[in-house]
């Protein structure tokens, strides 16, 4: 099974993204972080898909978290948690 394409939309003070990206690397998974405090185009990007100026805004293979919603993002990674 193809690797996903992980890309998280995130600033540095936000303490859920922090977690986010945290729990992440601990199920070893390779993951885009995107720093939309510093990046215009990419926060545009994040506000086009999600709906939301809110962070972390998680991408998998296309689909689109806002928040960490570990649930969904163990169902989509396939995460036995």
């Amino acid at each position: 099974m193809p690797e996903a394409k992980i890309r998280v939309f995130s600033t540095p003070i936000c303490p859920y993204c922090y977690t986010l990206k945290e729990f992440l690397k601990e199920h070893h998974l390779n993951f885009e972080d995107v720093d939309v405090s510093k990046n215009e185009k990419a926060r545009e990007e994040m506000i086009e898909k999600s709906g939301t100026m809110e962070v972390p805004v998680v991408e998998i293979n296309e689909e689109i978290i806002v928040g960490f919603d570990k649930k969904k993002i163990c169902e989509l990674l396939n995460i036995k948690d």
